[in-house]
């Protein structure tokens, strides 16, 4: 770190959004101005500035001083201070004017307009209502400032801390201040350390109630992100006091208080307490409401004779019926809710198309919907009918930070078919559920042995589990004729067998034995680079994707990217920025849902744009450009190598998945499960098989604590 202390002379650009700023700084130690980046929001041309920061080189703009934190100071003499009322910061002064106030009071010019506004009205021309206006711009950009320094005083980033003025305003410091612990709920980027960490120079104690509810918060929504919806009181509370460093007393006491302002809820399951995040109990409590809702209503689809109609069917797709699929034909026409459950080739697409094909004969109100981009994509590739993202079909509304689509604007259909549901988390199930109106017939489709939603739940599984809703379940394999390995080995997987890996000869499935960690990644790139495309065809980049167990390691996914982008893509147009690098032309992958871009989490891309000037990043995905400030290039990874559970919904002609010990504790029979049929055309393992061996006897994967099952039981077996 450098530190550059000198004046401003004018503003390149700036970004009202972001606050991200290109200027050109006239310093004392250098001939020629010096060009500074950064997030300076407010800064104006004449103030001085005193920053920290590193020196880059850029190929296109050549040197720039890169501003990790900075202290402002007004102007002090008369040319600076005209500049600074000239640069258009004050509303109502101008150029000319800012000549004529500056003459008028000279260096006393800032102190005037701060306590002698009115002083103003001496100006020729500046009558009151320009002075009430100068005033209020003033006084909004003195809050800026204040703001900036007390933050920027107690070490939060700069990038930090214009965030929290977006959100906040003039209360910034008084809610900061009062509670800190409300940034890591409420900001985007701060975590609960960062807060808590802001909570102890603000003078917070250790064992403070604030900070120990917090905290408590804090666990519960982290154990949300390994997919569970509640936990065991006495383990959370175990938990938290290690994490906060106190005495479980004080958790037990939290716990009380946040039970009494209905922040959590605490309820016994199988002679068990069990705690909930409020939202998340509230979400689970509507599941079981809303489908209460849809089994005990008439269908608005008339009734049929189901014999007839599959027979149609049958003639029309010019087929005949297992036994199996007619069963889910007839449950999909016998009541308003109904789940297929299935592998892959066990004819969910088959079922589908041919419950499209009687409806449409009934009724046009038909919405098709899937929980991924990727998957609405194939499902609309399968049926020929337009599907939708469960989050774009719900439409998210800004104003009210929901969706727009509930039960006072429900969706309008008759029949509502929703494939990959195991994808589906607890609070997006009970937003669509919400949204179905009252005599929708809703299909759910699914594969309950994949991998459970990246989000807390496992909605399908409690779903099917409870017993309450008709099921369908499906185990015989038709597809690709039961000649594609892909299939085959997935159900022996899925069964608790090794697969099939003897090497023949145009197979769909491969798999290479190989200890060494650093060998597995050389023959992944002699694979992707040669083999794959000169003997399939199939892009390298586009075509093929790696699966990781993990992120960490020499095969864990961000090792892969690093590699892979190096050698697929070197690129010399490129941006840096947050720990990230991205070059023109990458595979990305969108990691958080952003209805504002409506890109979601999973969405995967290709960066098609890098603007260093405007300091914009875009990225192509599935043929919409999205924009990206550098700023928010956090939302993005590199994606040539993605985790498993994170490729969920999608399929690619081409899966390599590194299969080794060094992930012995992911090593699970689900996750490899669910890798394997994500590959369309041909699937590789690389590793060993001591490594395969275990994942594929690990059929006990990581238990979720949800209590979605237990309140169905509850619910209907009251009602």
């Amino acid at each position: 770190m450098e530190d550059l202390t000198g004046f401003l002379e004018s503003i390149v650009f700036s970004s009202e959004d972001t606050g991200f700023t290109v200027a050109r700084l006239k310093a004392p130690r250098f001939h020629d101005l010096v060009t500074i980046v950064g997030t300076l929001p407010g800064v104006q041309p004449g103030e001085r500035l005193s920053c920290r920061g590193t020196w880059k080189h850029h190929s296109q703009y050549g040197r720039q001083f890169e501003i990790e934190n900075y202290h402002l100071e007004a102007p002090a003499d008369e040319v600076g201070i005209e500049k600074y009322l000239a640069s258009g910061l004050i509303k109502g002064i101008g150029p000319v004017y800012a000549k004529r106030i500056v003459q008028e009071f000279g260096k006393e010019t800032l102190d005037v307009i701060d306590q002698e506004s009115e002083r103003l009205l001496d100006i020729e021309g500046i009558g009151e209502k320009r002075v009430q206006k100068i005033a209020e711009c003033w006084d909004e950009q003195k809050s800026i400032r204040k703001m900036m320094i007390f933050l920027q005083s107690h070490e939060v980033r700069i990038s930090f801390a214009y965030k929290i003025f977006k959100t906040y305003g003039e209360e910034s410091i008084e809610k900061v201040q009062e509670n800190p612990y409300r940034l890591a709920k409420e900001i985007h980027g701060i975590g609960f350390k960062t807060a808590d960490s802001l909570a102890k120079k603000l003078g917070i104690a250790e064992d403070s109630p604030l900070r120990v509810q917090a905290g408590i918060e804090h666990a519960l929504w982290e154990l949300s992100l390994e997919g569970n919806t509640c936990y065991p009181e006495t383990e959370l509370a175990a938990e938290a006091a290690k994490m906060l460093d106190v005495l479980e007393e004080l958790i037990k006491e939290g716990l009380k208080v946040l039970e009494v302002d209905r922040h959590i809820v605490r309820e016994e399951m199988d002679g068990t307490f069990y705690i909930w995040v409020a939202p998340l109990y509230a979400s689970e409590k509507g599941i079981v409401k809303e489908i209460k809702r849809l089994t005990h209503c008439p269908c608005l689809i008339r009734n049929i004779d189901q014999d007839k109609a599959i027979h149609w069917a049958e003639a029309s797709l010019k087929m005949t019926f297992a036994e199996g699929q007619k069963k889910a034909i007839k449950k999909s026409f016998s009541g308003c809710i109904h789940i297929i459950a299935g592998g892959p080739g066990t004819g969910k697409s088959t079922i589908t198309k041919a419950i499209l094909l009687i409806t449409e004969r009934l009724t046009d109100k038909i919405i098709l919907a899937a929980p991924t981009g990727r998957a609405a994509k194939r499902m609309t590739e399968i049926t020929g009918r337009k599907a939708f993202t469960i989050h774009s079909l719900l439409e998210f509304d800004f104003k009210k930070g929901g969706f727009k689509k509930n039960r006072d604007y429900p969706l309008n259909a008759e029949l509502l078919i929703v494939d990959e549901a195991s994808m589906i988390d607890t609070q997006l199930m009970y937003a669509l559920l919400q949204a179905v109106s009252q005599g929708t017939r809703v299909l759910l489709i699914g594969d309950v042995d994949q991998l459970p939603s990246v989000g807390p739940g496992s909605v399908l599984k409690d779903l099917i589990a409870s017993d309450q809703i008709p099921v369908t379940r499906l185990d015989q394999i038709f597809r690709q004729g039961k000649g594609s390995r892909i299939v085959t080995n997935a159900h022996r997987i899925n069964k608790g067998y090794f697969p099939d890996v003897d090497h023949e000869k145009g197979s769909d499935f491969a798999f290479f034995q190989i200890e060494d960690s650093e060998e597995i990644l050389s023959k992944t790139l002699e694979l992707i680079q040669k083999h794959i495309p000169s003997r399939t065809k199939l892009h390298p980049i586009d075509e093929v994707q790696v699966l990781c167990p993990m992120r960490r390691g020499t095969i864990g996914a961000d090792n892969f990217n690093h590699v892979l982008q190096q050698q697929l893509n070197p690129q010399e147009l490129s941006i840096s920025r947050m720990g990230r690098t991205f070059h023109l032309h990458d595979k990305v992958m969108q990691i958080r849902n952003n209805y504002d871009k409506k890109v979601y989490n999973g969405d995967i891309g290709r960066v098609s744009h890098i603007n260093h000037e405007e300091q914009e990043l875009k990225v192509c995905f599935d043929g919409m450009n999205v924009s990206y400030h550098f700023n928010e290039i956090d939302e993005l990874v590199l994606a040539y190598a993605v985790s498993i559970h994170k490729y969920q919904g999608s399929e690619c002609p081409c899966v390599i998945i590194p299969v080794h010990t060094s992930h012995y504790r992911m090593l699970f029979r689900n996750l490899l499960y669910t890798g394997v049929t994500r590959g369309k055309k041909l699937v590789i393992l690389l590793g060993t098989k001591k490594a395969l061996f275990i994942a594929v006897k690990t059929d006990h994967a990581q238990t979720r604590y949800t209590g979605l099952k237990n309140l169905m039981l509850k619910s209907f077996c009251a009602f």
